[in-house]
């Protein structure tokens, strides 16, 4: 091959990689976020306590967090996925 169909191939090979990153760059990097479930009442209050204890350790000087627990007594809402949804269960 001539040296102007190498430079000419190599050319139109950098267009296409260029576009193609652009293209990637300009998508959407994750999914949708799901919607929230709905937070029974027991919940809602049982996140708001260990919110309430996370902003009292931060005010002390502990930034290391809050060990919470979840008990289900009988017949109370099991409160361990509300919790692990609400706090990011990834940390």
């Amino acid at each position: 091959m001539s040296r102007r169909a190498w430079v000419a191939t190599w050319a139109v090979l950098c267009v296409a990689a260029l576009a193609a990153t652009a293209a990637l760059n300009a998508s959407p990097a994750a999914p949708d976020p799901q919607p929230e479930k709905p937070v029974s009442a027991e919940c809602a209050e049982y996140i708001a306590d260990i919110e309430k204890k996370l902003a009292k350790a931060k005010a002390e000087g502990n930034d290391d967090g809050v060990l919470a627990f979840t008990r289900t007594p009988v017949g109370a809402d099991d409160c361990s996925d509300a919790i692990r949804d609400h706090f990011g269960g990834d940390r």
